[in-house]
Parts: C-alpha cells; structure tokens; sequence
C-alpha cells in the first residue's frame, strides 16, 4: 500500500449500489469480482437497467461471472483504447441519474475517470474500487511518452529508452504516475532492476 502522505495519490473505496436512473460499469481482469461481490449486496432489479464494458485480459476470465448478472447491455473490449469510442458516446449520450462504477487496475480506472470528467459527469456520480495488479501507468517527464503495465523499479521507458525511476507521485490530469530518469549523471550506472508493482 501507498504512504498515506502521498497525498497525490488517489484513493479506492468499494463499490456499493446508488440510486440512480443508469449504472454504467466499466472494468477489467480482477475488477469484476467487485462488480460480482457489489452485486451480492445490491437490491433486486438493480442490474435492470445496467451496463457492464468488461476488458478481460488474455486469460477471459470473470466473463461468465458478469454475464450471470444478466445487465440489459454488456460489451466485452479487447483494450482500454478499444472501449473508448463506446465510452464517450454513452458519456456524451447520459442523463441526470447516471451512475458510473469504475473497477479493477489503477490505469482503467484513472483513464476512465479522466474521460468521465472531460466528459462534465460529476465526481460524486462515480465510484472506484481497485482490484488486482499493482502494474503502474507511467508517464516519462522527459519524453511525454506514457508506459503501460509497468511494474519494475526502476523502468525503461517505451518511447525514448531512459531507464526511470517510477515515482509515487501520480497525475489525476495524464492518469499516470511520472518516471525521471535514474542515472541522468552517468547512464553506465544502471542499479538493479527489481518486480515492485506485482
């Protein structure tokens, strides 16, 4: 777990039904046990007028356990970048009464979000709750280029090739956290590389 005086960092909480005209639920690999246990908790009919967009990764696991839910519309997304289309129409197309649940890895759920206030849905309307990889979505302050998935300390970046250092400070506005290059000084320094983010 973070510091709590990382004050940068955002804060999780777990999903829990809302009143509300539209549950939209956007997740990914581990996030749908979330949707699942929230469902164990939620009042008859809620997923009555829910819609589910699952990215289930490479295994496709928690796809049948979504489907049990029986929502009115549910979508399965190869990629993040893939639902986005999707996301910003129902976003664009959203009423008074829409409640958005974000669930899984850190970079949906920042990329989500993101969307969701870009889009004028108010913070209040969402709610987020992580689950499963630890894996950072890395920003480098010195190409701009953004790295998924990383989950070294420290880490090469996918664009310019400097090895970074991730830092704990994490950008709401890029859904990232920054990585400043390690051995700036000296690039034959190269400290060991370790699995920090699991």
């Amino acid at each position: 777990m973070a510091a709590k005086s990382i004050i940068s960092r955002p804060v999780y909480g777990t999903l829990s039904p809302q009143p509300g005209k539209h549950h939209l639920f956007i997740a990914d690999a581990e996030g749908a046990l979330a949707i699942s246990d929230m469902a164990a908790r939620a009042p008859a009919g809620f997923f009555d007028d829910a819609e589910i967009v699952f990215v289930p990764g490479p295994d496709g696991k928690h796809v049948s356990a979504l489907e049990t839910l029986r929502p009115p519309q549910f979508h399965q997304a190869p990629s993040f970048a893939s639902l986005l289309p999707r996301l910003r129409h129902t976003l664009a197309n959203a009423h008074m009464g829409l409640r958005l649940y974000l669930a899984g890895t850190e970079g949906l759920i920042g990329q989500a979000m993101q969307v969701a206030l870009e889009a004028g849905i108010d913070h209040t309307s969402m709610q987020t709750e992580h689950r499963g990889s630890l894996a950072r979505r890395m920003q480098c302050v010195h190409c701009k280029g953004i790295t998924e998935n990383v989950t070294t300390q420290p880490a090469t970046c996918a664009h310019c090739g400097l090895l970074l250092l991730v830092r704990d400070h994490y950008s709401r506005r890029l859904a990232a956290f920054q990585g400043v290059c390690i051995n700036a000084e000296d690039r034959s320094e190269i400290p060991p590389i370790e699995e920090a983010f699991p």
